[in-house]
């Protein structure tokens, strides 16, 4: 007999944790399958960055925030560790300045003015050479993403309800029936596929005209650095300025914009606008880069590594530059949506695509899915 469940979510990273949780928050019958034994995508291979900072005013912004909510519940159910950090905007420009000075003042995002002193009390990781301030943002969160998705999964299975198949290939979904690679089946009301970067498996002629792009980063780990206080706000360059949303509400954008286009034509090229993320052990994550379709090869570049820790050095420092792992993660990103959902079927939901925010946004973009699909809003507590 075919096993039948209210709900099944077919993919094991942050999106379809959190189609989980939403779920069986819900009080639904719940089975999520994942192909690899743990998740191995864009899930683990993250800063792991909690950012509303970079979500534009209104709805997407609230989103994040809700998104924060449900980290700090996850928290306070003992599931995992979250850091509430915050962040800094540093500004070695004065173009950068301006700019972070005229979002501040826009009043849209909780956030202040910091002077060079005060970001140095704050991260002794920003280098004061050329510093001329920064802005603090106290919204941000850390979490361990080589961890957290394992943590959440092992909760919601033994706390939750939720059934797990790992090392699980769907290869079809046939009016509400689901069929593995090794030939089991089971049968839901309810699919929602959050299949990540994989756009050919399933429903590739949708996926294929979604507009959903493949953007690859390259990302760094330092050793561990001494004198590292927990809570270490998460740092980022005035590169990053024109990479977020959220700062495109700022008329002096274009004029950074030109400036970096005219002096460093190589990092448009590949997308490289720096960050750092400081762990308690003091080992801290570098990056990042984005290249896009095409552009895309299994074999990373040393040209890339060799700019981003250009650029980080200008604007960081660590005592140690030691690099012990360098690796690489491929997300799928739409132009214009904060993620392609789309009904493929009776009863079946694609929810692909939240790009390089799917730890910021997921929980509060499946929490706004659940509430649209069912009408009804479940409270984070």
């Amino acid at each position: 007999m075919t096993p039948q469940y209210d709900v099944a979510v077919i993919g094991g990273g942050i999106v379809g944790l959190a189609h989980a949780l939403m779920a069986s928050r819900r009080g639904l019958k719940v089975i999520l399958f994942e192909r690899s034994p743990i998740a191995q995508g864009a899930s683990v291979r993250n800063f792991g960055m909690i950012w509303p900072i970079g979500q534009p005013a209104g709805e997407l912004y609230e989103v994040a925030m809700k998104s924060r909510d449900y980290w700090l519940m996850l928290r306070k159910e003992g599931v995992l560790e979250v850091e509430e950090c915050g962040s800094i905007h540093l500004a070695h420009h004065q173009d950068e300045l301006d700019l972070l000075t005229e979002f501040c003042e826009q009043g849209t995002h909780e956030c202040e003015m910091l002077s060079p002193r005060e970001v140095l009390e704050r991260s002794p990781l920003a280098n004061p050479t050329g510093l001329l301030g920064g802005m603090f943002s106290p919204t941000e969160l850390r979490v361990n993403p080589r961890v957290a998705s394992a943590q959440i999964v092992d909760w919601l299975v033994k706390t939750q309800g939720v059934e797990a198949c790992f090392e699980t290939q769907i290869i079809s979904i046939d009016e509400n029936t689901i069929q593995s690679a090794g030939g089991k089946r089971w049968k839901a009301d309810q699919i929602v596929v959050c299949s990540g970067s994989d756009l050919q498996t399933l429903y590739s002629e949708i996926l294929e005209n979604s507009g959903l792009k493949l953007c690859k980063l390259q990302m760094l780990k330092s050793v561990a650095q001494p004198e590292i206080k927990s809570g270490t706000p998460h740092l980022a360059s005035g590169l990053t300025l024109r990479h977020y949303s959220s700062f495109e509400s700022c008329p002096s954008l274009e004029k950074l914009k030109r400036r970096i286009a005219e002096e460093s034509p190589e990092l448009d090229t590949f997308g490289i606008h720096v960050m750092t993320s400081t762990f308690p052990s003091g080992e801290t994550i570098l990056g990042d880069s984005h290249e896009y379709g095409d552009a895309i090869t299994p074999f990373d570049k040393s040209e890339i590594d060799e700019l981003m820790l250009r650029e980080l050095r200008k604007v960081f420092q660590l005592k140690d530059w030691t690099i012990q792992e360098r690796w690489h993660g491929i997300y799928a990103k739409h132009p214009t949506l904060p993620v392609f959902e789309a009904k493929a079927e009776d009863g079946v939901q694609i929810f692909v695509g939240p790009g390089g925010a799917g730890m910021t946004m997921s929980f509060g973009l499946a929490d706004r899915a659940w509430n649209n699909w069912t009408g009804v809003e479940k409270q984070n507590a």
